[in-house]
């Protein structure tokens, strides 16, 4: 296993969740996904939360982009620790949002780009 796989696992962890974890706890819900007439209607809450969370993920793309080509870059690192931070502020709300069905949908869709980036 390279250097980034490890720094790569460790903000996972730090993040309190795996990618893969979510991914498999979701896998009965993202089966459903290719319906496209599914309701992904999800609440103001929810929707104020997944424009946060879309902030973030543009932030951590860029962040593993870089992460990718210079795994030492030092600045890089602290915003990937930054990162991590912010999202342990909201991963209760996430955790109480993915019990509902239609916004566990909604957010495997919107992720969809950031798992395709790691």
């Amino acid at each position: 296993m390279d250097g980034y796989e490890d720094k790569r696992r460790d903000f996972l962890r730090k993040l309190g969740f795996t990618l893969g974890a979510t991914l498999t706890a979701s896998s009965v819900i993202s089966a459903n996904i290719v319906e496209s007439n599914l309701d992904m209607s999800i609440t103001p809450d929810q929707k104020e939360f997944m424009t946060h969370y879309g902030k973030w993920m543009d932030e951590f793309i860029e962040v593993i982009k870089i992460q990718k080509v210079d795994p030492e870059n030092i600045e890089n690192n602290r915003n990937l620790v930054l990162l991590s931070e912010r999202a342990k502020k909201w991963q209760t709300r996430l955790h109480d949002y993915m019990k509902e069905e239609k916004f566990a949908r909604y957010y495997m869709t919107a992720s969809e780009r950031m798992t395709l980036e790691i």
